[in-house]
Protein backbone atom coordinates (compact mmCIF):
# COMPACT_ATOMS: atom_id res chain seq x y z
CA UNK A 1 0.00 0.00 0.00
CA UNK A 2 0.83 3.50 -0.63
CA UNK A 3 2.14 5.58 2.08
CA UNK A 4 0.55 8.66 1.21
CA UNK A 5 -3.08 10.06 1.62
CA UNK A 6 -5.41 12.90 0.86
CA UNK A 7 -6.37 14.55 4.31
CA UNK A 8 -9.25 16.35 4.60
CA UNK A 9 -8.14 18.66 7.77
CA UNK A 10 -8.61 21.98 8.94
CA UNK A 11 -5.83 23.65 9.16
CA UNK A 12 -4.49 26.23 11.75
CA UNK A 13 -1.23 28.62 11.45
CA UNK A 14 -1.06 27.93 7.90
CA UNK A 15 0.12 31.65 7.34
CA UNK A 16 2.62 31.26 9.91
CA UNK A 17 3.68 27.74 8.65
CA UNK A 18 4.25 29.10 5.42
CA UNK A 19 6.34 32.40 6.24
CA UNK A 20 8.90 30.92 8.51
CA UNK A 21 10.17 28.31 7.03
CA UNK A 22 13.22 29.48 4.47
CA UNK A 23 12.28 28.61 0.90
CA UNK A 24 15.39 28.02 -1.52
CA UNK A 25 13.58 27.71 -4.49
CA UNK A 26 9.63 28.55 -6.17
CA UNK A 27 8.05 27.14 -9.29
CA UNK A 28 4.73 28.25 -10.93
CA UNK A 29 2.76 25.50 -12.95
CA UNK A 30 -0.88 26.08 -13.76
CA UNK A 31 -2.95 26.36 -10.86
CA UNK A 32 0.01 24.93 -8.44
CA UNK A 33 2.46 27.44 -6.29
CA UNK A 34 5.54 25.08 -5.81
CA UNK A 35 8.24 26.04 -3.00
CA UNK A 36 11.10 23.96 -1.70
CA UNK A 37 13.55 24.27 0.35
CA UNK A 38 16.08 22.71 -1.84
CA UNK A 39 16.73 23.70 -5.86
CA UNK A 40 14.44 22.58 -8.66
CA UNK A 41 16.94 22.69 -10.90
CA UNK A 42 16.79 19.35 -12.96
CA UNK A 43 12.66 18.97 -12.11
CA UNK A 44 11.21 20.78 -14.79
CA UNK A 45 9.65 17.94 -16.44
CA UNK A 46 7.70 16.70 -13.20
CA UNK A 47 6.01 20.65 -13.34
CA UNK A 48 4.52 20.31 -16.77
CA UNK A 49 3.04 16.94 -16.13
CA UNK A 50 1.14 18.19 -13.40
CA UNK A 51 -0.11 21.42 -15.25
CA UNK A 52 -1.16 18.46 -17.58
CA UNK A 53 -2.99 16.27 -15.54
CA UNK A 54 -5.31 19.26 -14.90
CA UNK A 55 -6.00 19.43 -18.68
CA UNK A 56 -6.53 15.57 -19.16
CA UNK A 57 -9.10 15.62 -16.28
CA UNK A 58 -11.27 18.15 -18.12
CA UNK A 59 -10.57 16.63 -21.78
CA UNK A 60 -11.34 13.32 -20.33
CA UNK A 61 -12.97 13.13 -17.49
CA UNK A 62 -15.28 16.02 -17.92
CA UNK A 63 -13.66 17.60 -14.35
CA UNK A 64 -12.71 21.55 -15.04
CA UNK A 65 -10.00 23.56 -13.34
CA UNK A 66 -11.02 24.56 -9.64
CA UNK A 67 -10.51 27.99 -10.03
CA UNK A 68 -7.87 27.78 -6.94
CA UNK A 69 -4.12 27.70 -6.33
CA UNK A 70 -2.90 24.40 -4.92
CA UNK A 71 0.60 24.81 -2.80
CA UNK A 72 3.25 22.52 -2.87
CA UNK A 73 5.62 22.37 -0.32
CA UNK A 74 9.13 20.04 -1.29
CA UNK A 75 11.54 19.56 1.64
CA UNK A 76 15.11 17.91 0.91
CA UNK A 77 14.77 15.04 3.34
CA UNK A 78 12.50 12.79 5.52
CA UNK A 79 13.69 14.48 8.73
CA UNK A 80 12.86 18.32 7.50
CA UNK A 81 9.83 17.34 6.26
CA UNK A 82 8.62 15.26 9.23
CA UNK A 83 9.65 17.50 11.57
CA UNK A 84 7.60 20.53 9.66
CA UNK A 85 4.54 18.51 9.69
CA UNK A 86 4.84 17.89 13.52
CA UNK A 87 5.05 20.97 14.56
CA UNK A 88 2.20 22.35 12.29
CA UNK A 89 0.15 19.47 11.73
CA UNK A 90 0.85 17.27 14.72
CA UNK A 91 -2.46 15.09 14.17
CA UNK A 92 -1.88 13.99 10.47
CA UNK A 93 -0.73 10.22 10.55
CA UNK A 94 2.54 9.72 9.37
CA UNK A 95 2.98 9.13 5.50
CA UNK A 96 5.38 9.88 2.72
CA UNK A 97 2.93 12.38 1.40
CA UNK A 98 0.30 14.43 2.25
CA UNK A 99 -2.46 16.15 0.09
CA UNK A 100 -4.08 18.60 3.07
CA UNK A 101 -7.10 20.58 2.73
CA UNK A 102 -9.13 22.94 4.67
CA UNK A 103 -11.84 24.96 3.26
CA UNK A 104 -9.01 27.13 0.86
CA UNK A 105 -6.63 25.66 -1.07
CA UNK A 106 -5.22 22.53 -0.72
CA UNK A 107 -1.57 21.96 0.47
CA UNK A 108 0.52 18.94 -0.80
CA UNK A 109 3.85 17.98 1.33
CA UNK A 110 6.51 15.81 0.03
CA UNK A 111 10.24 15.09 0.93
CA UNK A 112 12.80 14.66 -1.83
CA UNK A 113 13.50 10.63 -2.43
CA UNK A 114 13.45 8.53 -5.28
CA UNK A 115 9.79 8.19 -5.57
CA UNK A 116 9.45 12.52 -5.69
CA UNK A 117 7.26 12.51 -8.45
CA UNK A 118 5.51 9.88 -8.48
CA UNK A 119 4.42 11.28 -5.52
CA UNK A 120 3.72 14.83 -6.31
CA UNK A 121 1.60 13.31 -9.43
CA UNK A 122 -0.09 10.97 -7.01
CA UNK A 123 -1.05 13.91 -4.23
CA UNK A 124 -2.13 16.76 -7.08
CA UNK A 125 -4.46 14.75 -8.68
CA UNK A 126 -6.27 14.16 -5.25
CA UNK A 127 -5.79 18.14 -5.16
CA UNK A 128 -7.28 18.80 -8.14
CA UNK A 129 -10.15 16.94 -7.85
CA UNK A 130 -10.89 17.99 -4.45
CA UNK A 131 -10.37 21.28 -5.78
CA UNK A 132 -13.09 20.68 -8.48
CA UNK A 133 -15.41 18.55 -6.36
CA UNK A 134 -17.05 18.92 -3.06
CA UNK A 135 -16.73 15.43 -2.59
CA UNK A 136 -14.94 11.84 -4.26
CA UNK A 137 -15.74 8.08 -2.75
CA UNK A 138 -12.33 7.37 -1.12
CA UNK A 139 -11.57 4.50 -3.93
CA UNK A 140 -12.44 6.51 -7.13
CA UNK A 141 -10.14 9.13 -5.05
CA UNK A 142 -7.29 6.54 -4.74
CA UNK A 143 -7.69 4.83 -8.12
CA UNK A 144 -7.67 8.30 -10.03
CA UNK A 145 -4.26 9.04 -7.96
CA UNK A 146 -2.98 5.65 -8.63
CA UNK A 147 -3.95 6.49 -12.50
CA UNK A 148 -2.33 9.45 -12.79
CA UNK A 149 1.07 8.70 -10.80
CA UNK A 150 3.12 7.77 -13.95
CA UNK A 151 4.06 9.71 -16.19
CA UNK A 152 1.74 10.24 -19.14
CA UNK A 153 2.97 7.44 -21.78
CA UNK A 154 3.32 4.90 -19.27
CA UNK A 155 -0.87 5.46 -18.25
CA UNK A 156 -2.53 3.22 -20.50
CA UNK A 157 0.25 0.19 -20.14
CA UNK A 158 3.18 0.64 -18.03
CA UNK A 159 1.45 1.45 -14.91
CA UNK A 160 2.77 -1.06 -12.08
CA UNK A 161 -0.88 -2.19 -10.99
CA UNK A 162 -0.87 -4.01 -14.73
CA UNK A 163 0.60 -6.97 -14.23
CA UNK A 164 -0.39 -7.79 -10.74
CA UNK A 165 -4.05 -7.18 -12.05
CA UNK A 166 -3.84 -9.58 -15.02
CA UNK A 167 -2.18 -12.41 -13.16
CA UNK A 168 -4.70 -12.02 -10.13
CA UNK A 169 -8.02 -11.93 -12.32
CA UNK A 170 -6.45 -15.22 -14.08
CA UNK A 171 -7.04 -16.55 -10.43
CA UNK A 172 -10.53 -15.57 -9.84
CA UNK A 173 -9.21 -12.72 -7.93
CA UNK A 174 -11.42 -9.69 -8.38
CA UNK A 175 -13.07 -7.31 -6.62
CA UNK A 176 -16.33 -5.89 -6.95
CA UNK A 177 -16.49 -1.97 -7.35
CA UNK A 178 -19.14 -2.63 -4.78
CA UNK A 179 -16.41 -4.04 -2.10
CA UNK A 180 -14.52 -0.64 -2.85
CA UNK A 181 -17.60 1.10 -2.25
CA UNK A 182 -17.38 0.18 0.97
CA UNK A 183 -14.48 1.43 2.12
CA UNK A 184 -15.02 4.54 4.43
CA UNK A 185 -11.18 5.05 5.88
CA UNK A 186 -7.75 4.91 4.41
CA UNK A 187 -6.95 2.27 6.97
CA UNK A 188 -9.63 -0.15 4.92
CA UNK A 189 -7.48 0.38 1.62
CA UNK A 190 -4.98 -2.08 1.36
CA UNK A 191 -2.42 -2.98 -1.57
CA UNK A 192 -5.51 -5.17 -3.21
CA UNK A 193 -7.84 -2.01 -2.63
CA UNK A 194 -5.46 0.13 -4.56
CA UNK A 195 -5.12 -2.04 -7.00
CA UNK A 196 -8.57 -2.82 -8.32
CA UNK A 197 -9.50 0.51 -7.79
CA UNK A 198 -6.73 1.43 -10.43
CA UNK A 199 -8.41 -1.59 -12.61
CA UNK A 200 -11.86 -0.31 -12.15
CA UNK A 201 -10.61 3.67 -12.96
CA UNK A 202 -8.56 1.86 -15.93
CA UNK A 203 -11.70 -0.08 -17.07
CA UNK A 204 -13.42 3.14 -17.15
CA UNK A 205 -10.79 5.04 -19.19
CA UNK A 206 -9.65 3.14 -21.46
CA UNK A 207 -12.49 0.41 -21.97
CA UNK A 208 -15.48 0.46 -23.76
CA UNK A 209 -16.88 4.01 -24.37
CA UNK A 210 -20.45 3.79 -22.34
CA UNK A 211 -18.22 2.95 -19.29
CA UNK A 212 -16.53 6.55 -19.54
CA UNK A 213 -19.73 8.09 -20.35
CA UNK A 214 -20.87 6.55 -17.22
CA UNK A 215 -17.82 8.00 -15.03
CA UNK A 216 -18.17 11.25 -16.68
CA UNK A 217 -21.64 11.18 -15.80
CA UNK A 218 -21.01 10.24 -12.32
CA UNK A 219 -18.23 12.82 -11.71
CA UNK A 220 -20.48 15.90 -13.46
CA UNK A 221 -23.43 14.97 -10.92
CA UNK A 222 -21.15 15.09 -8.31
CA UNK A 223 -20.03 18.74 -9.19
CA UNK A 224 -23.35 20.67 -10.06
CA UNK A 225 -24.78 18.94 -6.77
CA UNK A 226 -26.85 16.55 -8.05
CA UNK A 227 -27.33 12.94 -6.25
CA UNK A 228 -24.98 10.30 -8.51
CA UNK A 229 -26.09 7.87 -6.98
CA UNK A 230 -23.54 4.52 -6.83
CA UNK A 231 -21.41 4.19 -9.42
CA UNK A 232 -21.85 0.60 -9.61
CA UNK A 233 -25.48 0.44 -9.87
CA UNK A 234 -24.42 2.99 -12.57
CA UNK A 235 -22.55 0.94 -14.50
CA UNK A 236 -24.92 -2.32 -14.01
CA UNK A 237 -27.59 -0.75 -15.75
CA UNK A 238 -25.45 -0.61 -18.89
CA UNK A 239 -23.60 -3.90 -18.22
CA UNK A 240 -25.18 -6.98 -17.41
CA UNK A 241 -22.08 -8.23 -15.97
CA UNK A 242 -20.04 -5.21 -14.57
CA UNK A 243 -16.83 -7.79 -13.18
CA UNK A 244 -17.04 -9.79 -16.40
CA UNK A 245 -16.75 -6.61 -18.78
CA UNK A 246 -13.73 -5.52 -16.77
CA UNK A 247 -12.13 -8.97 -16.70
CA UNK A 248 -12.69 -9.30 -20.83
CA UNK A 249 -10.91 -5.51 -20.69
CA UNK A 250 -7.66 -6.76 -19.27
CA UNK A 251 -7.70 -9.32 -21.88
CA UNK A 252 -8.04 -7.65 -24.68
CA UNK A 253 -6.24 -4.20 -23.82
Amino acid sequence: MRLCAALILLLMGRSAATAEQGWVDFRVAGPFICRADFSLNGHEAVFSELAEIQQDLLQRLGVPPGGERIEIYLFQNRSSYESYVKRWFPKVPSRRALYIKNHGPGMVLVYLSDQLHTDLRHECTHALLHASLPMVPLWLDEGLAEYYEVPPRERSHKNPHHSGTVWSYRFGRIRSMQNLEEKQELKDMGRGEYRNAWAWVHFMVHGPPIAREELVGYLTDIRLGRPPGKLSDRLARKFSNPKDALVQHFKTF
